[in-house]
């Protein structure tokens, strides 16, 4: 007999929080995902808050995309046929309307997109803007655009590295 209650209580405890999820009516939405045109964020006018150094290190890679590369390609200037390191300072947008990750953070040089923060560096680098009391700020870093030597008679690709402290570990 306790075994036919206890399997009936479980049963109606189910019953309801099956009810309570299925009526409740605040559910987050998500954004709609752009069409057509790639998303790209625009960078605000608005001085960086924050400049960020990790003694000329260069240890985190800009996430980039080949739709980046003629722009990387313009950046780093003429270098012949060796790779090139072009020294730049690249401004940080925490990007809160992206609607392909909650926590990005969009790089830019010269006023230019040229890619992310991976999602782990730049949840640790929301992290880092929190501690220093300057959520959701422009902040900014040295940087370089490598890459691009020739190798079997094609270029290769080039990257962004930032000279910021590690962001993943």
């Amino acid at each position: 007999m306790t075994f036919a209650i206890s399997l009936l209580i479980i049963l109606a405890t189910a019953a309801v929080v099956y009810a309570i999820i299925k009526t409740n009516p605040v559910k987050a939405k998500p954004l709609p995902l752009p069409s057509g045109v790639p998303y790209e964020p625009v960078l605000p006018e608005s001085a960086p808050a924050l400049h960020w150094s990790d003694g000329g290190r260069f240890m985190v890679e800009v996430m980039t995309e080949s739709r980046y590369q003629p722009t990387l390609r313009a950046l780093a200037g003429d270098h012949g046929g060796s790779a090139a390191a072009a020294p730049y300072v690249a401004t940080l947008m925490p990007d809160d309307h992206n609607a392909y990750e909650n926590e990005a953070v969009a790089v830019f040089i010269g006023g230019r997109m040229v890619g992310y923060l991976s999602p782990k560096a730049a949840i640790r680098f929301r992290e880092l803007l929190r501690k220093k009391e300057a959520v959701g700020q422009l902040s900014s870093t040295d940087a370089q655009v490598r890459g691009g030597a020739l190798w079997q008679g094609k270029r290769l690709q080039y990257v962004v590295v930032l000279d910021v402290e590690p962001l993943e570990k």
